[in-house]
Parts: C-alpha cells; sequence; structure tokens
C-alpha cells in the first residue's frame, strides 16, 4: 500500500505575480503588518517561480511601494534567502538599466522612465542586502557582461553604450 499525501502545489508564475499584488495592496491599505507580509513573501519566494513572480510585480508597478520602503522585516527575509535574492535583484538592475538606453534610442521616454525606476529600486535594495554576496555577485556578471543580454536568455546581447551604462549605475551602487 503506497502512503497517500497531499503535493503542496507550487504557484506558477502568473499566479505568484498576483499573489504579490494581492498582498501589497493589502498591505498598502494596512490590512497586514509588516511582519505578516514579510513571512507570507518569504514562503511565496521559496521556489524560483515565487521570486520570479514577486519581483516582477513589485520591482515593475508604480503603485506598489513596497521596495520603496523595504520594511525590516522583509530585509530580514531577504538576507535570510541570500543569493537567489540577491541574483535576481542584480540581474533585474542589469536589464533594467540596458533597457533605459533602449527607450531612450528608440524615443519611448515613458518605457525608460519606468525601467529607470525598476533600476533605482534594485539599487536600493542591493545596499540592504549582504555586502559581500552583492559585490561577489556583481564582479561575476561584469565578468561576463559580454555573455549577458536584454533577457534572462540573453539571446540579444548588450550594445556597448548598454554595458557603459551599466557599469555607471554599478558606480552608484558602490556609492
Amino acid at each position: 500500500m503506497t502512503k497517500k499525501t497531499i503535493r503542496k502545489q507550487e504557484p506558477t508564475f502568473t499566479q505568484a505575480i498576483n499573489i504579490s499584488k494581492d498582498w501589497c495592496n493589502e498591505w498598502e491599505e494596512d490590512l497586514l503588518s509588516d511582519e505578516v507580509l514579510a513571512d507570507r513573501i518569504q514562503e511565496l519566494i521559496k521556489t524560483k517561480i515565487g521570486i520570479r513572480g514577486f519581483f516582477a510585480y513589485t520591482l515593475s508597478d508604480s503603485e506598489c511601494t513596497l521596495l520603496d520602503k523595504l520594511p525590516s522585516s522583509l530585509i530580514y527575509k531577504f538576507r535570510e534567502l541570500g543569493e537567489d535574492i540577491v541574483e535576481i535583484t542584480i540581474k533585474n538592475f542589469f536589464m533594467s538599466s540596458a533597457q533605459i538606453i533602449n527607450h531612450q534610442n528608440n524615443k519611448k521616454y515613458e518605457y525608460a522612465e519606468i525601467s529607470n525606476n525598476i533600476s533605482e529600486r534594485c539599487i536600493n535594495l542591493l545596499k540592504e542586502l549582504d555586502s559581500k554576496l552583492v559585490t561577489k555577485k556583481i564582479n561575476k556578471m561584469v565578468a561576463n557582461i559580454d555573455k549577458l543580454g536584454n533577457g534572462f536568455d540573453s539571446k540579444v546581447k548588450y550594445t556597448s553604450e548598454q554595458k557603459n551604462y551599466i557599469l555607471n549605475k554599478i558606480e552608484k551602487l558602490i556609492k
């Protein structure tokens, strides 16, 4: 006889975005404390898809101020998760910074502003995370910048203009 168990279902990318949106809205309306929100987020971001969905929403939605305010209880949870949080934040930092250049070159200034907001949120979050881990991961990505590109799959490589812009923004992070 086999043991019957209920498998814990992991959210899809879209579900993780929607869950993040609901929780952030509840937090913004003071229906959730910082601590309760941080505990919920910790559960959501235990998987790569959960992390991606959470950051896709909280970095890009200008109405969500969670990553602008960065409650200490959330920072604590992010530090506990360490490498995965640092890695996705740096990747989003690189991609959003590169997109600023694309949007400016295409004269899509509204999109450039959205990408800039994402980049700034990433910088502010990275300043709150483990500085040794952030430095290690950034140095690794800078060393491989010629292999990186616009998107998680890096099919379209960064232009020299984008690479220079990213490197200049890293200086802002270091300060």
